[in-house]
């Protein structure tokens, strides 16, 4: 027997898969098992809990965004911090993202600062939005257990400097991470990573001594350092933050 789901509701659920609508509500969607059991542990309020087995196939059709509707899917009052929420302490590694435009990448980051202790992500403001649904689910969870903070990061360097947090940014230009980066960084700091395609922003670079601009060294098949050209022009901005959070957390 399906428990019952009004039209109002599956057209308001299906809304949330537009930008305007999430953010007029302050609404946004979670699918999935382990997604939404991570949801109902967490500090987020829930507003409605929806199963398959309750409300039928095809109404969860109707309301999922998946090509393969979930047998659960949960709606989540949003959490949106500000920078005067985040304590910045010297002890404690920050990401700050400038432009990034892809919610895959964006969801991959936030996972990997869950993973290796970071403790606040800032994303500039025209960065992709955190509760974007492929965003969300890029997440795997770590959305429950990640600041994010959308903020001017200029700012948010500023600020950082002023308690002595150093900021280091990753340039095509920059020295390859080595001893100086871990010097520097010790146990905490700032790393801005740049846009997919434009890099760091003129105005926020320009806040990043050239010292501190970093680099992660491309190798050829005998372990050679490639100078620039070489090799791939870029990595791809979650890959560079993979790297670089593993070599901070292992040197």
């Amino acid at each position: 027997m399906e428990n019952r789901i009004t039209s109002a509701k599956i057209k308001e659920i299906r809304s949330l898969q537009q930008k305007k609508f999430r953010s007029a509500l302050s609404l946004f969607v979670v699918e999935g098992e382990k997604m939404v059991e991570e949801a109902l542990a967490s500090g987020f309020e829930v507003e409605s809990v929806w199963k398959r087995e309750e409300i039928g196939e095809g109404n969860m059709a109707r309301i999922s965004s998946l090509s393969s509707p979930s047998p659960i899917l949960a709606v989540l009052k949003q959490k949106n911090f500000s920078l005067s929420d985040i304590r910045l302490e010297k002890d404690a590694l920050y990401l700050l993202l400038d432009g990034v435009k892809d919610p895959g990448n964006l969801g991959t980051i936030i996972r990997l600062a869950d993973w290796f202790g970071v403790s606040a992500v800032f994303c500039s403001e025209d960065c992709v939005e955190l509760y974007n649904p492929k965003t969300v689910q890029a997440t795997m969870g770590a959305i429950f257990r990640v600041m994010v903070c959308y903020a001017p990061l200029d700012k948010v360097i500023e600020t950082a400097e002023n308690k002595g947090i150093p900021a280091f940014g990753t340039f095509l230009d920059g020295e390859p991470v080595g001893a100086g980066f871990y010097e520097g960084i010790g146990d905490g700091g700032l790393v801005v990573l740049g846009s997919e395609s434009f890099g760091i922003s003129e105005e926020v670079s320009g806040l990043i001594p050239r010292d501190r601009h970093i680099l992660i060294p491309s190798y050829g098949k005998k372990g050679e350092v490639l100078k620039p050209g070489q090799g791939s022009e870029s990595l791809n901005v979650a890959t560079a933050c993979a790297a670089i959070l593993s070599l901070i957390r292992a040197r």
